[in-house]
């Protein structure tokens, strides 16, 4: 499984950001609570089935937060992990580990819940050639783990943002006035390297991107009737991409009809975080100390 590489800057700064965000001038419930000198051990417990994703980041944001930190991923990215399994391990200074938790568990457990998500979309088109892809509908800030998130859950990325990218859809093409002028000025205005796709709703949409030399078409919240007809009709000639009211229980027919690719937005934008806790032990004298339930 690729990793994700935490010397990019970016990750750094998202983490940073986000620490800052929630300390702001200081812990005062971890300051008035502890000493400051006291040690212990954190264990990252999946209280649900899950894919982990973001183990990496998970780490880094303890280790931002202080340096001294030890941490040890006892599920790495791609591995699935059954309730009740420990997923991760921190060690070090508990006033440390208590700060940072909030910020490491809302990534990781986005990153976990889109992970495991995607895993499910994966596995329902599983025997189609059709391929599951997200979309730009991210949380701000965060696309960079989203994204890494849905590959390691068995999906791929379509563009990673407006930059990388060509996509006219319907706003492009009323604004340009028509399919054959956006794509006229497109053509004319980017690198020949790049390909044009086009979003179409219908038919008659679908032979205009076709006469306009589209280089792929999104097929957008077409009916499966539709979609299976725009797959006669392409032939194979260039790649179809399906897109809108994508649900687990309708995405294999989606992929019955023949299409390329199918992009959900729900990998994303409406994502479950997965169910993790941290549960911290204190260590004194080399031994673990637990509060005993009253």
């Amino acid at each position: 499984m690729q990793s994700l590489q935490m010397s990019i800057p970016v990750v750094e700064e998202l983490i940073r950001r986000a620490l800052a965000e929630d300390v702001g001038a200081g812990d005062i419930t971890t300051g008035a609570a502890l000493r400051g000198d006291e040690r212990g051990v954190a264990r990252a417990v999946a209280k649900s089935g899950l894919v982990v994703a973001g183990s990496d980041v998970f780490g880094e944001v303890f280790r931002i937060w202080d340096a001294s930190i030890s941490f040890s991923s006892i599920r790495r990215d791609g591995e699935k992990a059954m309730p009740g399994e420990v997923v991760a391990e921190i060690s070090g200074n508990l006033a440390s580990i208590l700060t940072a938790e909030r910020v490491a568990l809302n990534l990781f457990q986005r990153m976990c819940g889109i992970a495991t998500l995607t895993g499910r979309y994966v596995e329902a088109v599983e025997g189609r050639k059709a391929r599951i892809l997200d979309t730009r509908k991210t949380a701000p800030g965060l696309r960079i783990l989203d994204k890494y998130a849905v590959r390691v859950g068995g999906g791929y990325n379509h563009r990673f943002a407006l930059y990388d990218g060509v996509l006219i859809k319907d706003n492009h093409i009323e604004a340009a006035g028509g399919i054959r002028e956006a794509v006229r000025r497109v053509r004319s205005g980017i690198p020949h390297t790049l390909k044009i796709e086009i979003e179409v709703k219908s038919s008659a949409e679908l032979e205009e991107a076709l006469a306009a030399g589209a280089d792929s078409i999104l097929l957008d919240n077409m009916d499966l009737a539709e979609m299976a007809a725009a797959v006669k009709r392409v032939a194979g000639k260039i790649p179809l991409e399906a897109s809108g009211n994508m649900t687990l229980e309708r995405v294999g027919k989606v992929a019955d009809t023949g299409v390329d690719f199918i992009s959900v937005g729900a990998l994303t934008h409406s994502v479950v975080a997965a169910d993790i806790s941290l549960n911290v032990a204190r260590v004194e004298n080399g031994d673990e100390r637990q509060r005993s339930a009253s």
